[in-house]
């Protein structure tokens, strides 16, 4: 069976500066600046929860994370998760903002289809 997972339509305003501080430890504050002001901009799409994974080479953050259970939580109450930001780095995918909604995307459906920005 699998889970209904509703989504927001854009990101919340706060995933915008939550990724400018990330980015900011990977590129200059100006690089940074630049990346999340063409994320605002950018067309949603949509990827395999289990494809943001492989191109991001990260690893599943568990199901007794506090921000992975209150998201999983999101899911079971019918409540909308914000969509993911996503930026194009050497041979794989940062992911800026969202990390934790994927992984309890991840944890209920891996094939589920989620709504990203990528730059």
């Amino acid at each position: 069976m699998t889970v209904k997972i509703n989504w927001l339509s854009e990101p919340e305003e706060a995933n915008y500066p939550a990724s400018l501080s990330y980015l900011q430890l990977l590129f200059p504050g100006d690089t940074a600046a630049s990346l999340v002001e063409k994320l605002r901009t950018a067309k949603v799409m949509m990827f395999k929860a289990k494809d943001i994974f492989r191109a991001s080479g990260l690893s599943l953050l568990g199901v007794s994370n506090w921000h992975v259970e209150k998201d999983r939580q999101k899911i079971a109450n019918g409540k909308s998760l914000s969509p993911i930001l996503l930026v194009r780095g050497q041979g794989q995918v940062i992911i800026a903002d969202g990390y934790h909604r994927l992984c309890a995307v991840y944890s209920v459906d891996e094939d589920a289809l989620i709504p990203c920005k990528i730059v």
